[in-house]
């Protein structure tokens, strides 16, 4: 079964469609790392893009006497690459040495492109390739949201690391034999979104007025729920945990409740095979308005001014 990884985007931001409280205080952040640690997870993804994320991480790394047994990863700041760069490798060399400055320490775990395109550029990748030379990282990946990228990741090679969406409404990654064909290139695959930033878990009335097309798969997920007596945070986090192909499922929690939370449900095991293969038969294609949070502003935006 696949690993917990904990994703730090909430510690650094407020983040989340059903995030209410806002970005959690410094002392509560330790307070989870902690708690994540005691639970065995020994692997943390955060990236330069999650606003104080990096920071916050590197204060509890640098007085932290368990920091040895923790595998980070980050990732390279969102098109940083201007047009015209002459130095490209110096700039991604330059950018991961200041992730590593935060972080307080001296060599990544991972270093993944978080813009996907770049994975169409030699120059950037030939300067992912130097980082794992020059010892700042062991392993170079990519996040990635559309399969495109995915596939040119595999044909570029040098590519350790993949992180893609997966969830219950999101099954394109196993759907298409993508995640499968990324491991048995030698990659690790990590998978997201496993509650889509908490829409699973929000209340019917809150849902914004330009995502209640997704209404219908809520309900739908409940009854399948209900028929096997299966618990929603065990189902969102086993259905990717389960699948045999998926090393990592990444997940991100507002409080230390909320961890614990999801921490007893990975450990759960009474998530029958029926229930997930039914869930499996039952999305089979969902629009991207619904699966892709980047889209949801824009309907918000609509909803809004159709009102």
């Amino acid at each position: 079964m696949a690993e917990l990884c904990l994703g730090t985007v909430q510690f650094g931001m407020k983040y989340g469609i059903n995030n209410i409280l806002g970005q959690p205080a410094e002392d509560d952040v330790f307070d989870m790392l902690d708690a994540a640690i005691e639970d065995g997870i020994h692997v943390i993804d955060t990236a330069s893009a999650y606003g104080t994320a990096e920071m916050v991480l590197g204060k509890y790394l640098k007085s932290n006497k368990r920091k040895d047994c923790l595998q980070i990863i980050s990732k390279l700041r969102p098109n940083v690459i201007s047009d015209g760069e002459k130095d490209v490798s110096g700039r991604i060399r330059r950018e991961c040495e200041d992730t590593l400055h935060r972080l307080n320490i001296s060599c990544l775990d991972g270093y993944l492109l978080h813009t996907p395109g770049y994975i169409y550029n030699s120059e950037i990748l030939d300067g992912m390739r130097k980082l794992k030379e020059q010892n700042l990282i062991r392993h170079a990946g990519i996040s990635i949201y559309d399969l495109k990228e995915g596939y040119a990741a595999l044909s570029a090679g040098g590519m350790d690391y993949i992180q893609l969406p997966y969830s219950i409404l999101d099954q394109r990654g196993v759907q298409k034999g993508f995640i499968q064909k990324a491991k048995q290139s030698g990659m690790t695959v990590f998978t997201r979104s496993a509650f889509l930033q908490g829409l699973f878990m929000m209340d019917r009335e809150k849902i914004p007025a330009g995502l209640r097309h997704v209404i219908p798969y809520l309900e739908k997920f409940d009854r399948i729920l209900e028929r096997h007596g299966a618990g929603k945070a065990e189902a969102l986090i086993h259905f990717a945990a389960s699948e045999a192909d998926i090393d990592y499922v990444v997940f991100g929690v507002d409080t230390k409740e909320q961890l614990q939370q999801d921490i007893d449900a990975y450990h759960n095991k009474k998530i029958t095979s029926e229930c997930i293969a039914e869930i499996k038969d039952t999305f089979v294609s969902i629009e991207k308005s619904i699966i892709f949070p980047s889209l949801w502003a824009q309907q918000k935006a609509g909803a809004d001014t159709c009102r």
